[in-house]
């Protein structure tokens, strides 16, 4: 019977959720040729860097949770590098003035987290799983509806600066500016680029983007970039229902997510009506206040976060959901006023999962659309602009410094039931990610939705202050209920990448099948493995 709805894809031999079809296919290509899902998961990322590169790049940053069957435990691996260390921070007092242009550029991360997440667990060459997204940059694809957006939305900011426009037109859209249906992307230099790094490795392009970043006013060195090591480490954790929910330690911001949860675990839920004015104000308020606790508290150390996660700390956190009381508060980061929304949403989340066991989810971005929107001559690589998520307010408690960690607000996670992989979840969205996040484990777990209605379930994203955009398939009523409690509502579309745009993984412990969801609110896609 047709519902309207994306249909249920299950697999038994392995699964791919991603962002853009194309990549999803590669890294189904990879598990058909005998790959394990850290070769897919490479194959993936590449080729998200080809499909949607206003939102991914190998110049990008980010992070990995993953279950490694042959040791049987969960590890995440952080490829975000620490700030440069000739960042003037102190030229800086507020973050639009590192909006665009080559100051605001990272150390690019995600290169380096691919090849690790490939030479400790892969089973196949670096030329191999990057061959599908040379192939796709060469031939080029016709533009999606969403690339067609995201880049004419762009358009308008780029041509604002000059020195970044030409090459940045040139090199997607044969110099217009703007993409139109029918329109095919052919990334020639990106296919070229990727392909030498897949044959002799990343030394020629790092060079090449230093040159670079010292010709126009950049901080990043090659001496940033050595000093880039992807880290593996044990997850942060926290018990929500049953399930052990994992993601990236501090200073990975994830914690928020887990707080959240940690909260919700002890209020009572799925007797309450799913969408309703409870369920839905509970959840918000909870999400609000671990908001909170994450900036006032931003890279707790471990005896930190076991104290904002003891039963002690979070009963008085559950006492202020349960009051009823209005909650006012930030939800982005320390500095005022808060960001604009509509320029923080380019990341990219995936999950692989492979019939060996192997389960990963990664998420990674380069900061705003089309990151700093400088492109490192000859290479077709788009640079990250990710010292704009710095903060440089000289009054914040979280002031950055050149050489310090940079605090990150991605929260790709990996939940076990019983000491085995049960769920992967992740999404793009910037401080809303943990918001995402816990809405739709709330859809999943408390109300027993599958993993795409979990999913396509409705969502609100919370601001600072007490404003909320909520999509308009909640009921009227409820808003409106909800209003009266002390909610801030705007209702926006009733499908809003706002909200983020979540993909996950959820595997049947008893027989072991794999089912895919993905977000509508994007150019989201499930492939199984043949």
């Amino acid at each position: 019977m047709m519902t309207g709805r994306r249909p249920t894809i299950s697999s038994m031999n392995g699964i791919v959720a991603a962002a853009h079809p194309h990549a999803a296919a590669a890294g189904a290509s990879i598990l058909a040729q005998g790959g394990n899902a850290f070769d897919a998961a490479v194959a993936v990322a590449s080729t998200l860097n080809v499909a949607e590169p206003y939102m991914s790049s190998l110049a990008g940053m980010g992070l990995a949770t993953c279950w490694i069957a042959a040791e049987q435990r969960v590890r995440t691996l952080d490829f975000v590098p620490r700030i440069p260390m000739a960042f003037p921070a102190d030229k800086f007092s507020k973050r639009e003035e590192l909006a665009r242009g080559s100051a605001s550029v990272g150390v690019p991360g995600n290169l380096a987290g691919w090849m690790e997440l490939l030479e400790r667990h892969g089973t196949m060459p670096l030329r191999d799983v990057l061959a599908p997204a040379v192939r796709l940059a060469r031939s080029g694809f016709p533009v999606t509806e969403f690339n067609i957006v995201e880049n004419n939305a762009t358009e308008p900011e780029l041509r604002a600066y000059p020195d970044l426009y030409g090459p940045w037109a040139k090199n997607y859209t044969d110099g217009s500016g703007l993409l139109a249906k029918g329109d095919i992307l052919r990334q020639p230099d990106l296919a070229a680029t990727l392909e030498g790094i897949g044959a002799n490795g990343p030394a020629e392009f790092y060079a090449r983007l230093v040159a670079h970043m010292k010709a126009t006013g950049g901080s990043v060195s090659l001496e940033d970039i050595a000093a880039a090591r992807p880290v593996w480490s044990a997850p942060a954790t926290a018990s929500y229902r049953g399930l052990t929910v994992n993601v990236p330690p501090p200073p990975c911001e994830g914690f928020q997510f887990l707080l959240a949860l940690a909260i919700l675990d002890g209020i009572p839920l799925a007797h309450l009506e799913r969408n309703g004015i409870e369920h839905v104000d509970m959840v918000w308020r909870a999400i609000r206040l671990s908001a909170g606790e994450r900036i006032a508290h931003n890279n707790p150390s471990p005896e930190k976060l076991a104290e904002m996660l003891s039963p002690a700390y979070l009963e008085k956190l559950r006492a202020r959901v349960r009051d009823g009381k209005p909650i006012t508060g930030p939800t982005e980061q320390w500095m005022e006023p808060g960001p604009d929304p509509a320029a923080e949403h380019h990341t990219t989340s995936f999950s692989v999962a492979d019939r060996a066991g192997n389960l990963i989810c990664i998420t990674q971005s380069i900061g705003s659309p089309y990151g700093a929107g400088v492109i490192v001559p000859g290479t077709g690589v788009t640079l990250n602009n990710f010292l704009y998520w710095a903060d440089v307010q000289p009054r914040s408690p979280n002031r950055s410094r050149p050489g310090g960690a940079l605090p990150m607000c991605m929260s790709p996670s990996i939940s076990l039931k019983d000491g085995k992989p049960v769920l992967a979840l992740g999404t793009p969205g910037s401080y809303g990610i943990k918001q995402t996040q816990t809405q739709a484990l709330v859809q999943r777990v408390d109300f027993g939705l599958d993993m795409q209605d979990a999913i396509e379930a409705p969502r609100g994203r919370l601001w600072d202050g007490r404003k909320v955009t909520a999509e308009s398939r909640f009921d009227a009523n409820v808003l409106e209920e909800l209003r009266a409690r002390g909610h801030d509502i705007e209702v926006g579309p009733a499908w809003t990448m706002r909200v983020g745009g979540m993909h996950g993984i959820s595997i049947d412990p008893a027989t072991g099948a794999k089912t895919g969801g993905c977000d509508p609110r994007r150019d989201g896609y499930v492939v199984p493995a043949a």
